[in-house]
């Protein structure tokens, strides 16, 4: 027995990934731009110090990671079920391949978290290369999702 989805769900069902996919590019962004503000607090002294651990940094920075872990893998994962619910495959490429990347890069950067708190450098020194390299493929991730997202549209227009 095999479910039958109907044909409206399976089109619009392809525009969930790259609309989750833009909005955690964005809050990733966010994230690295709250871990610098962090190491700043970290690293500055007197007056300096006290005025940016008001910004609560190191806790914004896990709240936010602790949302952004998740939702990659999701996100991950149901862009591959989209595209194999209506292909019948996966397509094998450089969009999917990196994107399965940057899945392994943030989780393996989480994962440093315990040893950042111990004040481990080669932990924060690795967390912070992790996640320059998630965001640059990020950033390549949005752009060749966007091909993607205009071949599906073409294909619909047709």
């Amino acid at each position: 027995m095999s479910l039958e989805i109907p044909e409206s769900i399976k089109v619009w069902s392809q525009f969930g990934h790259p609309v989750l996919m833009w909005v955690l590019f964005a809050a990733t962004v966010y994230a690295a731009y709250l871990g610098f503000q962090w190491r700043r607090a970290r690293t500055a002294t007197g007056d300096e110090k006290k005025e940016l651990l008001k910004g609560r940094y190191n806790i914004r920075h896990h709240q936010y990671g602790a949302v952004l872990l998740p939702l990659m893998v999701i996100g991950t994962i149901g862009g591959m079920a989209v595209t194999y619910i209506n292909n019948g495959k996966l397509f094998f490429g450089p969009h999917l391949l990196a994107g399965l990347g940057m899945t392994g890069l943030i989780a393996t950067s989480a994962s440093l978290t315990p040893f950042m708190q111990k004040g481990q450098d080669w932990a924060r020194v690795t967390h912070i290369a992790l996640n320059v390299v998630l965001v640059a493929l990020f950033g390549w991730q949005a752009v060749t999702g966007m091909q993607i997202m205009q071949r599906i549209l073409e294909r619909m227009a047709g």
